[in-house]
């Protein structure tokens, strides 16, 4: 069995205990689950601050820990399956139970039940959070302070629709492996408009264009995904491509024809898959 790298928590002679009969190696352990309790945290291919970012995490995720080394926890993001390092300080072993995620592109959190006291964040679409004291706008939320309750919503209530939710994002810079309100990447634009829609989705390119069904390019409607190799947007209609990309370096909106030529023209080709989720 050929299993994916990104979405494996093994190594040579190191592996979780859950794929204990599906890979080789000379110990298995139970991973340990931790919570992230930063705002977002960076998952890298390697344990160290200059490596690079191949995910991220919010606040509220879990993360699957199995090693520790020079202040960094190899793991695996139980969200979405990826497989990396993130520092060991952004997770705490306490897990909370989730009540609500946020539903704003980004919320504050402050120290005091006053919109004037010191403020933490920004905290971003789709981190989960746990609520407890309410004090009239404004709910408190463990770990991280009182955030005003119209930017949260209950778990499993408050879904939009993705086209919605990703054209929020509209000019948020380009991040490559973010997927927070503070930088993003084409990938993690679906994902995040998919988690605000109330569905699963995976992380990268290759992955996202498994889901859902073919349609013809004549058929573009609001909603759909246009892939290349490495690459995916989001059309608004029939003619309009929304997509965090290098050239803009943000999110933007652009006439499909046009982006299919400059990608073509920079050596990306043509699309290789319309998909409707």
């Amino acid at each position: 069995m050929n299993l994916d790298a990104r979405l494996t928590l093994a190594r040579p002679g190191f592996a979780s205990a859950a794929l204990e009969g599906l890979t080789r190696a000379e110990r298995f352990e139970a991973a340990r689950e931790m919570r992230v309790i930063v705002p977002a945290a960076s998952i890298r291919a390697v344990p160290r601050l200059d490596a690079e970012q191949v995910d991220q995490l919010l606040f509220g995720e879990i993360f699957e820990t199995l090693d520790l080394e020079e202040g960094f926890a190899w793991g695996q993001a139980a969200r979405d399956g990826y497989v990396g390092w993130v520092e060991a300080a952004a997770l705490s072993p306490r897990l909370l139970e989730p009540t609500h995620r946020v539903r704003a592109l980004r919320a504050f959190a402050f120290a005091e039940p006053s919109i004037k006291s010191p403020a933490r964040g920004p905290f971003s679409l789709n981190a989960l959070v746990r609520v407890g004291e309410l004090d009239g706008r404004l709910a408190f939320v463990e770990d991280a302070g009182w955030i005003a309750r119209t930017h949260l919503a209950e778990i499993g209530d408050g879904f939009e629709a993705m086209a919605d939710v990703a054209e929020r994002f509209l000019g948020t810079p380009y991040l490559w492996g973010g997927r927070d309100s503070l930088g993003i990447d084409c990938s993690g634009l679906v994902q995040q408009a998919s988690y605000a829609a109330g569905r699963a989705c995976p992380r990268d390119t290759d992955q996202q264009a498994a889901r859902g069904a073919s349609v013809a390019p004549a058929d573009l409607c609001r909603g759909d995904l246009v892939f290349w190799w490495g690459h995916v947007g989001m059309m608004l209609d029939g003619e309009r491509l929304l997509h965090a990309n290098a050239h803009h370096m943000a999110v933007a909106i652009e006439p499909l024809a046009e982006a299919m030529a400059r990608i073509a023209a920079n050596g990306g080709g043509q699309p290789t898959a319309y998909r409707r989720v």
